[in-house]
């Protein structure tokens, strides 16, 4: 029995080191994981803040990137949308107090504008804003678009079977085969409102006529012509429409152009084109009939009979007729040393549209307060 005890205690006291061992193993292992698992999550914490740190920098820099940005789009957004050097009308004023309106004047055209081009002030209005056929007036932004291609004025331009009006069946003294400049169909065009040499304008036009309506078009948008549309060169097609208040737009723009001005103003205008002349011949005893090439001189007058009259002084001018848009008259002139532009829309009679601007320079010159007239324009 005492060696069983003392086998026991042999054996007791051999395993507890053991068992200490094992303890401290697992002391160890366990103090080493939680050192680990303390170390992890130290990295942890130091990777995230650092991360943090990171983001917070590239988050600055983003807000930083994105105030540039924006900065530098609103620059380009302000360059992208200045606007362009445009005519004056382009931010006329509307109609005022001051304005005269209605039948005031007893003028005979349907509608009827007179503005003051230095301060766009509306100083008579009529109808302004109902579209209406403007016949020939039409002629104004073809020699626009003509000249804005910069083509070369002294090329010819053969006047041929295209160029005739089969809508309206209107006759022409340009006969088919003449050759003139583009610079000759311009006059002709602007001062005798020959429908011809327009149409012969806008077809020798790079891309043709369809590229030339569209132009026109394009050229209504970029003045501010905004309730109006082009479908011919001419003015023949009622198509052709505007107000009294886009055409105002269109003068100003017009005077806008050396050219125009001269051209349009011009009281009258002689081509040369070739022709032939008959001449009776007698040969022995015989009379024949001989045809012989001469150079014939025509002579256009202008349509509105104003610019041959030395007490206006216009700047702009051009007449329109046909049976949709009735006597139509624009003009650019100084009145009372006041510059204005008067459109007359259907007016009653050849001479009504002439008479309603004799009426309207009378009212000018009479009315000092209104001759005079400063107010300050602002856009609308």
């Amino acid at each position: 029995m005492k060696n069983l005890l003392l086998l026991l205690t042999l054996l007791a006291f051999i395993a507890a080191p053991l068992s200490l061992a094992t303890g401290a193993q697992a002391a160890s292992q366990s103090n080493s994981s939680s050192s680990k698992s303390q170390a992890s999550s130290a990295k942890a914490k130091n990777v995230a803040a650092k991360n943090k740190k990171k983001s917070k920098k590239k988050s600055a820099a983003k807000k930083k990137t994105s105030k540039s940005v924006k900065k530098s789009g609103a620059k380009a957004t302000r360059v992208s949308l200045a606007p362009p050097v445009e005519p004056a009308l382009r931010a006329m004023r509307g109609l005022g107090a001051e304005t005269l309106l209605g039948e005031e004047l007893a003028l005979n055209s349907s509608a009827a504008l007179v503005f003051d081009q230095a301060t766009g002030a509306a100083l008579y209005a009529k109808n302004i804003d109902v579209p209406t056929s403007i016949a020939s007036i039409t002629k104004l932004m073809t020699a626009m678009v003509t000249l804005d291609a910069g083509l070369s004025m002294s090329e010819e331009i053969q006047v041929d079977k295209d160029d005739v009006d089969r809508l309206k069946g209107t006759g022409s003294r340009i006969a088919l085969g003449t050759r003139l400049t583009r610079e000759e169909l311009l006059h002709l065009a602007l001062i005798a409102s020959e429908n011809r040499a327009a149409a012969a304008l806008s077809r020798a036009y790079p891309g043709g006529r369809g590229a030339f309506i569209t132009a026109m078009n394009r050229k209504a948008r970029e003045i501010g012509m905004r309730d109006s549309r082009f479908v011919d060169s001419t003015g023949l097609n009622s198509g052709n429409s505007s107000t009294a208040a886009d055409l105002a737009k269109l003068v100003d723009a017009a005077y806008r152009y050396p050219l125009i001005r001269e051209i349009s103003t011009t009281g009258s205008y002689d081509v040369t084109v070739p022709g032939t002349r008959v001449v009776k011949v007698k040969e022995n005893g015989k009379v024949r009939k001989v045809y012989r090439s001469v150079q014939k001189h025509l002579a256009f007058t202008n349509t509105n009979s104003l610019t041959r009259n030395q007490e206006w002084e216009i700047g702009v001018s051009k007449t329109g007729y046909i049976n949709e848009a009735g006597h139509c008259l624009v003009m650019q002139t100084r009145i009372a040393d006041q510059p204005v532009i008067i459109v007359l829309l259907d007016s009653v009679g050849k001479w009504g549209r002439i008479g309603d601007a004799q009426r309207i320079r009378k009212w000018l010159e009479q009315e000092t307060s209104v001759a005079i007239h400063k107010t300050p324009r602002t856009s609308t």
